[in-house]
């Protein structure tokens, strides 16, 4: 199988754009590495235990055995480009699935046959869902104890609430699963041994699975002519419909996310991966099958879109940033239309500044290839661009447009960094800053009280390899702290204050002053600033300062030194002195009518609430559910998988420090758990005075 060398005249027709999702352990790498063996792209099929797959390609992946970034790689199917993103399944680097799923125009979301619909699962399938990725799926572990292909496409409709129809079934299942059944096709394919899966033989339906194929079929073959008015008749009419025909209605069914067509097939064992190449070849869109992108003109503030023709203007969409050894910052682009050329100038219109592109590259995970332009539909990276970050727009400049950018959510967990030496004191801040450039979800700040350096993420186990990330590719020795719960404060009631600075030091003295008035936001609504000043009681040009201060405060919290969320402050009066008036004296006057406003204002603490799933043999479970009742968990309810009994529930994150050494103590190793960020929620007000008083702040206004 040669590796073969990418085609630069692909039609738009034939290229897929795709994405693998799951959740963690489902085996999206290993179906990856299957992907590539078939297409051609590797000689030998990689193995994530023996650290050998090509988009595992960091040593901290290769030592931990999960994906922590999104690897990018274009492969060949059928005379069919396929730009290829696998994803990481820990819901710590959900971020990487966020912004892949943004560009890309669909996705294999792969189950696991014996464990069916699991946490992550449902939190990829709502991800992809708001950015409307079409999907097919695909059962993979048909080969493990407890694998139940009818039950997991029972598991998709019912927890996932998508319309999973089987496409192909399994020919036997467990240690007697061999191979598939393609209902359209009716035709029966058998791979005979575990080697490499490459060679499998189209043989006659066995005819015990005559009635279950038929009713199968029946089911699949109603859910397409659903989809179709013309087919619909036929179906009624009892008439043969052509296998085409079905295809095509299928195909404009999963596009339009009708229904999801469910394979079947063991990735570990090298069964069934080419029947998803067919179907990612067959039923998933190409960029021409993708409505035209949308986005605003910063000029006039109307919606626009652009059509995915090379001719068109340029707009490409920046979805990813990486440090690169070797060639430096990479950014990854999806162009939408128009074309990009290496060596141009583009316009970051969501920057207003013009960048050059240096180089084009089209990735191979880590490795890559040179390539001179870039059409639209393609997926690539860019060497050269200094200023663009994840999210930017880039454009051309005669043709303005910003199109929707990404929304990542707020850290739960941060801790405490310092540097070992002085030589590390200079590294320490060049290594942080290329990784939170990296990764949206990894926040640096300094505390002002005591001058650390804090960083934030969405786990420990995050930080922990950011941590190691910075030991081995910036070479900075670094002393860490204790994990600690990224709280956050909010008031109840709304309420007004004044914030006014007055200083005469002999020459030209410093007159701010301010009122504000401070309104909740429904949750998880962030934080707003309105200005209601008429009649120039404040010059315009003071406004953007009381803003800064304003903002400046609400970051640092004031009743015990965590950010202000889910408010509203609203400048709607003040004054100002002819001469002692200056931007400073504003600034300071609105951080100070913050502080007395909130002061009104019931301030409380929120604190981050994780939903925990834990599955345990059934022995074990009175006592995890005991235990995470004294953790203040919410328990949400149980259900049985096989053996095993999962428990869902709500916990405060407080509560959970040290939980996986906790639970291989109460379950002899045996039961797992899967956390993830839910929702945020009011601290106990007993919790919150400890909170409060160990912070050092006393929920003082400071003047």
């Amino acid at each position: 199988m040669a590796v073969q060398k990418t085609k630069r005249d692909f039609p738009l027709d034939k290229i897929r754009n795709i994405g693998i999702i799951a959740h963690i352990d489902a085996g999206k790498t290993t179906t990856t590495e299957r992907i590539l063996f078939y297409t051609g792209r590797t000689y030998k099929i990689g193995n994530i235990d023996e650290g050998t797959t090509v988009t595992d390609w960091m040593e901290l992946e290769k030592e931990h055995g999960v994906t922590i970034m999104s690897a990018a790689i274009t492969t060949f199917w059928k005379d069919v480009r396929i730009n290829l993103i696998d994803t990481p399944g820990h819901v710590d680097f959900t971020a990487e699935v966020e912004r892949s799923l943004r560009v890309l125009d669909g996705a294999v979301i792969v189950l696991d046959a014996a464990s069916g619909v699991q946490s992550q699962t449902e939190t990829v399938w709502r991800q992809a869902n708001k950015y409307r990725v079409p999907l097919i799926a695909f059962a993979n572990k048909m080969d493990v104890v407890g694998a139940d292909f009818m039950g997991t496409i029972k598991s998709a409709r019912e927890k996932l609430g998508a319309n999973a129809v089987a496409y192909n079934i399994p020919i036997g299942r467990e240690n007697e699963f061999k191979g598939v059944v393609d209902l359209l096709t009716q035709k029966a394919f058998i791979w005979e041994s575990d080697s490499t899966g490459a060679e499998f033989s189209e043989v006659e339906i066995p005819s015990d699975m005559a009635r279950e194929v038929k009713e199968a079929r029946e089911k699949l073959v109603e859910e397409i002519a659903g989809c179709d008015d013309v087919l619909m008749e036929k179906y009624l009419a009892v008439q043969e419909i052509a296998v085409d025909e079905l295809k095509r209605v299928l195909r404009k069914a999963v596009i339009e996310s009708k229904i999801v067509p469910v394979l079947s097939g063991s990735s570990l064992r090298n069964k069934g991966v080419q029947k998803v190449l067919d179907a990612v070849v067959d039923f998933l869109p190409s960029p021409q099958d993708i409505a035209e992108v949308s986005g605003q003109n910063p000029q006039t503030q109307e919606s626009e879109q652009r059509k995915a023709d090379p001719q068109a203007p340029l707009s490409a969409l920046v979805f990813k940033i990486q440090v690169d050894p070797h060639v430096g910052k990479l950014t990854y682009i999806r162009v939408y239309s128009g074309t990009l050329k290496s060596g141009s100038y583009v316009y970051n219109c969501s920057k207003q500044i013009k960048e050059r592109v240096g180089r084009i590259l089209l990735m191979y995970a880590n490795d890559r290839e040179e390539i001179d332009e870039a059409f639209s539909g393609e997926i690539v990276a860019a060497v050269g661009l200094k200023d663009t970050i994840t999210g930017n727009t880039l454009c051309d400049e005669s043709y303005p447009i910003i199109l929707e950018s990404i929304l990542f959510p707020d850290p739960v967990i941060s801790l405490a960094i310092e540097p070992k030496t002085k030589s590390d004191q200079e590294r320490l801040g060049y290594a942080l800053g290329r990784l939170a450039e990296e990764d949206p979800t990894f926040r640096v700040k300094s505390d002002p009280e005591t001058g650390q350096t804090i960083i934030a993420g969405m786990g420990e186990f995050q930080l922990e390899l950011l941590v190691e990330r910075m030991k081995r590719e910036f070479k900075v020795e670094a002393n860490v702290g204790q994990p600690q719960v990224a709280y956050k404060e909010t008031i109840t009631v709304n309420a007004q204050g004044e914030g006014k600075y007055i200083r005469q030091t002999g020459g030209r003295g410093q007159y701010g002053h301010c009122l504000i008035k401070i309104e909740s936001l429904p949750r998880g609504q962030g934080r707003e600033f309105v200005s209601e000043v008429v009649g120039g009681a404040i010059p315009r040009e003071y406004i953007p300062a009381i803003e800064k201060g304003v903002i400046e405060k609400e970051d640092t919290g004031i009743l015990a030194g965590y950010p202000l969320t889910d408010i509203q402050v609203t400048v709607y009066d003040g004054s100002y002195h002819e001469v002692d008036s200056s931007e400073i004296a504003f600034k300071i006057a609105g951080s100070l009518g913050l502080s007395d406003a909130a002061k009104r204002a019931g301030l409380i603490l929120l604190e981050p609430i994780m939903k925990v799933e834990v599955t345990t043999p059934d022995e074990f479970m009175g006592d995890i559910i005991g235990d995470l009742s004294k953790k203040r968990a919410q328990i949400l309810g149980t259900e049985k998988r096989g053996n095993y009994t999962i428990i869902n529930s709500l916990v405060p994150l407080a509560e959970m420090h040290g939980y996986a050494t906790t639970l291989r103590s109460m379950s002899q190793g045996r039961a797992s758990y899967y956390m993830e960020a839910d929702h945020y929620e009011p601290v106990p007000q007993n919790i919150t005075a400890k909170i409060v008083e160990s912070s050092g702040f006393t929920g003082r206004v400071e003047h």
